[in-house]
């Protein structure tokens, strides 16, 4: 399900296995907690014709199966060199990323040589911890080098955001221990079995970490069962909750706790076509949906969307709602929503850019908006509604002038940065492609003109000077390539 997610601090970093001993048993268990050294590349989107800066880190994973290394998409993120290594051992074990999730911050490893891993014991999966059932976290967070061993009580069980993404809920754990930074990546341990993985905390209070639960984990091990990740499905709606008496009453409802109002429709969505606004959803799969939105799920209430989640591209999904007073029995085949991921930021990608005469475009997504901070309005009206108001059926993207670099050609542009361009040379901008295929046209007309929403001017750039321009350009500020079309 994509939501917008509060400020969480992921728990990166340094998570190692603890000193073996033949003597324990745990410890025997605990050589399969791996300790994995990261070297990054993360891309440079203020001026995206640069490779980035590098970076590193280290995380943990642990394993769950022969040479299947679990961990965190976090620890992992814009890899460019994975090196796994066991405590004690010098020796370091080149490894790559087999599958990663953003969306629910998992990913699976696996090693180039895993021969002096074949006696190694295997973790299993177990089942998601009860309400205040102890739990163990183990990992090395900051404050010491050595193995620290933490007792832990789950104190919630919720349908929350993943920092990760910035823009994915699933279930999550909460526990009364803190995750810290080097615990990443970690197995959170309940009888010998793992009961989640240990992903991050929450900055505005102590002694609260979040882990993965297995629902989550036993999903995305299906889903790359087939050879890649799909990613989630998602039925694509919006819903309201209906506690207010008189609303229920103007909907015909009685005052009993149960239904939640759809307020929208994604476009091209599951539900599309199928629910409309103003429908009151009264049931998934048999399991009836309060007035919070909420469902019983294994003895637990939770989101409403948390029977959608654990469900697959193609499966289907049971509803029930009423409209106008009539009830209603459908089933609605469930799929991904691609435009979604606008929200989400995006990682292993290189950023899209065209620089013309001087001028830098960029499709709108949330690596650029977090790094650019647009303050136009209509900009901002353009992101927030790209997905709820189907504009990605005519726009796939929304392409922003993000910087004039200055040129004898730009000298009297101003006022126009952070802006969308609408139109060029008349035609509507569909995407980032089709802006360079009329900006780079083999044959260009005399004059290019770019408009731009809420602009009582165009740009205009005289065809004759922009090869002249461009030359200037790249070697005034260091562009390699005037363009990047793919990610």
């Amino acid at each position: 399900m994509t939501r917008f997610a509060p400020v969480l601090v992921l728990a990166l970093i340094a998570f190692i296995a603890p000193r073996l001993s033949a003597q324990n048993s745990s410890s025997g268990q605990y050589r399969s907690v791996l300790r994995i050294e990261v070297a990054t590349q993360n891309p440079d989107y203020q001026t995206p014709w640069n490779s980035g800066r590098f970076s590193g880190g280290i995380g943990t994973g642990f394993l769950i199966g022969k040479n299947r290394i679990l961990t965190n998409a976090h620890v992992v993120s814009n890899q460019k060199r994975i090196l796994v290594t066991v405590h004690g051992s010098p020796e370091k074990y080149p490894a790559k990323v087999d599958f990663i999730a953003h969306d629910c911050d998992l990913a699976l490893l696996s090693l180039e040589d895993f021969s002096d891993f074949e006696d190694f014991p295997i973790f299993s999966i177990g089942d998601v911890p009860l309400l205040e059932s102890q739990v163990t976290v183990i990992g090395y967070p900051v404050g010491g080098d050595r193995l620290s061993v933490t007792k832990g009580i789950v104190s919630r069980i919720d349908f929350q955001p993943y920092s990760h993404s910035r823009a994915d809920s699933h279930l999550i754990v909460q526990i009364d221990a803190a995750i810290n930074p080097g615990n990443s990546g970690g197995p959170v341990l309940q009888d010998g079995k793992v009961v989640g993985v240990a992903f991050q905390g929450l900055r505005q209070a102590d002694n609260t970490g979040y882990i993965i639960p297995t629902p989550v984990v036993n999903r995305f091990l299906k889903d790359v069962e087939d050879g890649s990740y799909d990613h989630y499905a998602e039925l694509g709606l919006t819903e309201f909750p209906l506690h207010n008496p008189a609303m229920r009453t103007a909907l015909g409802l009685p005052n009993n706790g149960q239904g939640v109002l759809v307020t929208n429709v994604i476009p091209t969505s599951s539900a599309d076509g199928i629910l409309k606004t103003g429908d009151v959803l009264m049931a998934l799969d048999g399991n009836p949906v309060d007035s919070d939105g909420q469902v019983l799920v294994d003895g637990e209430k939770v989101n409403l969307n948390e029977i959608v989640e654990r469900k697959f591209s193609g499966d289907k999904v049971a509803v029930r709602y009423l409209r106008n007073g009539g009830w209603n029995d459908v089933e609605i085949t469930l799929k991904p929503l691609p435009p979604s991921r606008l929200y989400s930021i995006q990682y292993e990608k290189t950023p899209r850019y065209v620089v013309f005469a001087g001028l830098v475009f960029q499709p709108l997504d949330t690596n650029l908006f977090a790094t650019s901070k647009f303050s136009d309005i209509t900009v901002r009206r353009l992101y927030s509604d790209y997905v709820s108001k189907g504009i990605f059926e005519e726009k796939k993207d929304i392409v922003i002038l993000t910087q004039i670099e200055p040129d004898p050609v730009t000298s009297q542009i101003d006022n126009f940065t952070g802006m969308a361009v609408e139109k060029i040379n008349g035609l509507p901008i569909r995407d980032l492609a089709h802006l360079h295929e009329l900006l780079y046209a083999e044959d260009p007309p005399e004059f290019h003109v770019i408009e731009v929403y809420g602009a009582n001017r165009p740009i205009i750039i005289p065809s004759e000077k922009v090869k002249a321009a461009n030359q200037r350009v790249q070697a005034n500020y260091g562009i390699g390539k005037l363009f990047n079309l793919q990610d």
